[in-house]
């Protein structure tokens, strides 16, 4: 090979070496600036000025016809609630038997005369919870003069007579009731509750009351009275063919053992026919209670 063709050969071959290599490392690109957004001028501040104005004089336009509302449900004549505690046409009082009715009345006194809107329900129904009579009660308005109160009153299961004299009503929920004057209930003598008891503690009694006398309705006027001075004994006095028997029942079983004890009544007064204190607190038997005088 000669010089010429030789030199021609290392030429080609650098050639090709050069485009066959990796193209030079451009270098970290360059972060291209945002473009800032553009600028809300002042016609963009005026119209926000003018909605926030907008708003504004919405709301107290609003407040403005709430407080007009508010003077007019309060002193136009067409709210006011006529009658007094003696004569009450818009005030009507519905499910009162024996609650004292002046005691009812005198509750709404101070709101004859002005508007039913004025008038606080919650308070008028918490006072009328405060008469001894009244278990739960209603009071609302029917516009736009006249107020509804449904009353639902307690129910005496019992008379209390108390150990230092004076007697009362009692409900299954212990609470003590004045008797209505000229009213009839046919109810047992209740005793071992007095006034200064816990409400707890005749709640707790009276409950027991309540579930003897129910589980004993087929006999419930033959009951005279309850002794409940010992909650685990409870003793009835009720009058059998006659005779006037006291006996002592436990707490439980009632209805058992008082029909055990009336299944064998007759066979016991033809051989003790004067005997009248039985303890029938055991189930399979019936025992004798000891006279006082010890026969």
């Amino acid at each position: 090979m000669g010089r010429g063709q030789a030199a021609q050969f290392d030429f080609a071959m650098a050639e090709d070496g050069g485009t066959a290599a990796h193209p030079p490392d451009p270098g970290p690109a360059k972060r291209q600036r945002a473009k800032p957004e553009p600028r809300h001028g002042w016609r963009g501040r005026i119209g926000r000025l003018f909605v926030w104005t907008a708003v504004l004089l919405a709301l107290c336009a609003a407040i403005f016809a709430l407080y007009r509302l508010d003077e007019y449900a309060a002193s136009d004549a067409h709210f006011i609630l006529r009658g007094d505690v003696l004569h009450h046409p818009g005030l009507t009082v519905t499910g009162m038997l024996h609650a004292p009715e002046a005691r009812v009345l005198g509750v709404f006194r101070e709101d004859f005369g002005r508007s039913v809107y004025l008038m606080e329900v919650s308070e008028r129904r918490r006072a009328l919870l405060a008469i001894d009579w009244v278990r739960d009660a209603a009071v609302s308005r029917r516009w736009p003069n006249r107020l509804d109160v449904r009353i639902v009153e307690r129910v005496p299961v019992a008379f209390a007579v108390f150990p230092a004299g004076g007697s009362k009503l009692i409900d299954a929920e212990g609470v003590l009731l004045d008797p209505p004057p000229r009213a009839a209930f046919d109810l047992p003598v209740l005793r071992g509750i007095a006034p200064e008891q816990p409400l707890e503690i005749r709640r707790a009694r009276a409950v027991q009351v309540a579930a003897l006398i129910g589980e004993l309705r087929p006999y419930a006027t033959q009951i005279s009275e309850i002794d409940v001075t010992d909650p685990e004994n409870l003793k009835l006095t009720q009058v059998v063919n006659g005779n006037v028997i006291r006996l002592q029942l436990g707490n439980e079983n009632y209805l058992a053992r008082l029909q055990n004890f009336l299944t064998h009544y007759p066979g016991i007064v033809r051989r003790l026919p004067n005997a009248r204190a039985f303890d029938l607190r055991l189930d399979d038997r019936i025992i004798l209670e000891a006279r006082p005088d010890g026969r």
